[in-house]
């Protein structure tokens, strides 16, 4: 089933977010604990998961769940990998909503609603929303846009940030060809606001009493002072981070080995039999 939708703040979307208390959107990080994060929601909660679930979810997901895959310029990710029925596996047909296929700008090209099988399939096109502020060199995450857009839905329902922390683990790469700086300076607004929550360490400000101590500089001098010195250090960084991750990619490699050494639970075996059928099928149907 392919549903498309023109204006992504209309009716129709909203109701597809409809009767849900809380909507969770989680982020394919190391820092995710699913099976605490799932015993701390409510049962009218909506989990929203992105392409490669695999790294958070371990067994089948009974919770109602909704699954969004970014496109670049030859169609969905998922679809591009192959892993369409791999990551599928992972979702209870009678509480998963579908899949949200993603696109921001005309570079960006969805995928046919076939390509996913017999789920239903949603398109929207998120340009209009980022387009009047988000930096031009850069590309919204995945993740930011979904957040954003869902706080311009006006839902009533509480908007959480899980595992969105931007950092980058020993495994999982954080990109360049976002501005991670700019988003994070924009969801602590609005987690400030009220209008999301996330879940992650002390989001204390450390800058926000500065201004008493020095009243010659107003708290709007000091916040663009301070974005914009930690925006050009962390591009700074980032390209130091890439290099070294590059050179230690084979000790990472090696120390993944030694790791998988370790033997395997039942419960791991099954699961690698069967995410194994699903990679079979996958490259059976592309055949």
């Amino acid at each position: 089933m392919d549903t498309t939708m023109s204006n992504v703040c209309s009716e129709e979307w909203r109701s597809l977010f409809t009767g849900y208390s809380d909507i969770v959107l989680v982020a394919n990080s190391e820092e995710v604990d699913i099976v605490d994060l799932t015993s701390r929601l409510p049962e009218t909660t909506l989990f929203i998961f992105f392409n490669k679930v695999y790294k958070v979810l371990h067994e089948p997901f009974t919770r109602s769940s909704l699954l969004v895959t970014r496109s670049g310029t030859l169609g969905a990710n998922l679809v591009k990998s192959g892993k369409v029925p791999k990551v599928l596996q992972y979702f209870e047909k009678d509480s998963f909503l579908g899949v949200l296929n993603l696109t921001i700008g005309s570079r960006e090209q969805f995928s046919p609603a076939s390509a996913f099988g017999d789920v239903k399939v949603m398109h929207v096109d998120l340009e209009e929303l980022f387009a009047p502020f988000y930096p031009r060199t850069k590309i919204a995450t995945t993740g930011f846009a979904v957040c954003y857009w869902l706080t311009k839905l006006d839902l009533g329902a509480k908007i959480t940030l899980a595992g969105f922390s931007s950092k980058r683990g020993e495994r999982y790469k954080v990109l360049d060809v976002h501005d991670w700086t700019f988003e994070r300076v924009l969801l602590r607004l609005l987690y400030r606001s009220g209008k999301i929550d996330i879940i992650e360490g002390a989001l204390a400000n450390p800058y926000a009493d500065l201004a008493a101590h020095f009243p010659e500089y107003s708290a709007a001098e000091i916040a663009l002072t301070a974005n914009q010195v930690l925006s050009e250090r962390l591009e700074n960084l980032s390209s130091v981070v890439d290099r070294l991750m590059h050179v230690t990619r084979f000790l990472r490699f090696v120390d993944r080995t030694f790791r998988r050494l370790k033997p395997k639970t039942r419960k791991e075996r099954l699961w690698e039999r069967m995410e194994g059928k699903g990679d079979r099928d996958a490259r059976s149907d592309g055949a």
